[in-house]
């Protein structure tokens, strides 16, 4: 998922770092000179990959609308990525037309169960230079998303890291929501048990109003309408709830009511369609 300007950054085939250091003359100091397509430069002698987050669509939509030219262009060029689904990612390669034939392109899967020292394995030719793509199932990756672990293991192996702008369901739906956009908290999914899940929205809601806190929750889409049932059930009539579907598509909705003016209104149609849920009480 979509992730809380970045600046803009050239293309290029190789990016690497080297040292340089700014020599004294009898003119006086020089500064160090950058070429267009110059990197962060570290101040050790090792050159440093480089590991790209590339965000990827919320739904079906053209790629202008929601990903930046810089960002298409970096995605085209790199030869090896790591994503949650191989196939999934071909879909978002497909789509940004890449650079090198996609049947040449290495995809390595990343899981619950994948251990650090795979991803360490991934990582290790960066050690030398290159580069490699992280990219979601949905929106940003490493933001509520198994990419997190990639990307601070490559923290703790010195490389660098470039987020790209792009679409975050969390972050768009705040957006949106007229809901506290300075303190608020992204939980994920709720408990499947329906007393178990009204029980823990009953304390998000306490959290909310004692905090002045806006809560975050996601469902799996077929599980939409039970909780929108359980959320006018359980939370005060006096909160405000938000419901945002089908982000960035041509099929977009988002509404904020009361829970009382919520009971009042016709059910929206969340069947089977992503969405996700924010309140403030």
């Amino acid at each position: 998922m979509t992730t809380p300007s970045e600046p803009s950054f050239g293309t290029h085939n190789a990016v690497q770092d080297t040292n340089h250091t700014a020599q004294d003359t009898s003119n006086g100091a020089h500064d160090a000179t950058h070429s267009n397509d110059s990197v962060d430069r570290d101040t050790t002698t090792n050159i440093r990959g480089i590991v790209h987050l590339i965000p990827v669509s919320l739904g079906e939509s053209p790629l202008e609308n929601w990903l930046p030219s810089a960002a298409q262009q970096a995605a085209r060029r790199l030869t090896t990525y790591i994503a949650e689904n191989a196939k999934t990612a071909r879909s978002f390669l497909k789509q940004i037309g890449t650079a090198t034939p996609l049947q040449e392109i290495t995809i390595h899967t990343l899981i619950e169960k994948t251990d650090t020292q795979q991803i360490h394995q991934w990582l290790a030719p960066l050690r030398n230079g290159g580069e490699i793509g992280l990219v979601s199932e949905a929106g940003c990756p490493a933001v509520a998303d198994p990419g997190a672990k990639v990307v601070a293991i490559a923290h703790t192996m010195g490389l660098r890291v470039q987020p790209w702008v792009g679409p975050s369901s969390i972050v768009l739906s705040l957006m949106a929501s007229g809901l506290d956009g300075q303190r608020f908290a992204f939980h994920g999914y709720a408990p499947k048990e329906p007393g178990q899940r009204a029980k823990q929205l009953k304390t998000w809601e306490n959290d909310s109003q004692k905090h002045h806190q806006t809560q975050i929750l996601i469902e799996t889409p077929y599980r939409n309408s039970a909780m929108f049932d359980t959320l006018k059930q359980t939370l005060k009539n006096t909160t405000r709830l938000t419901i945002a579907r089908s982000l960035t598509t041509s099929d977009q909705w988002i509404q904020t009511h009361s829970i009382a003016q919520w009971k009042t209104q016709p059910e929206p149609n969340l069947s089977k369609k992503p969405a996700i849920f924010l309140f403030l009480a």
